[in-house]
């Protein structure tokens, strides 16, 4: 399995950001790498907001895995993006 290098929150904070710069997805700016690597630490709030609604996993996700193990990387996640830890 991969493991991630960046932070979740650094991960979400950018797809949130190039949902909404990008041509691909809502935004209208067709080379948009520059604007969201300047923009996507201003989506750091709501990609915190997404960690804390995925700390309660679905019946499905559940039925698939261990809930517990995914709450503690989900909790982790949000430690991890608390005022203080550099990114």
């Amino acid at each position: 399995m991969d493991t991630a290098t960046t932070p979740a929150v650094e991960r979400i904070a950018r797809v949130l950001a190039g949902q909404r710069i990008s041509a691909n997805a809502g935004g209208d700016e067709e080379s948009a790498a520059d604007r969201i690597e300047a923009s996507w630490r201003d989506y750091r709030d709501d990609a915190v907001a997404v960690l804390h609604t995925l700390r309660a996993p679905s019946e499905a996700m559940a039925a698939a895995g261990d809930a517990a193990v995914w709450e503690r990387m989900i909790l982790a996640a949000i430690e991890e993006a608390k005022p203080g830890i550099v990114m």
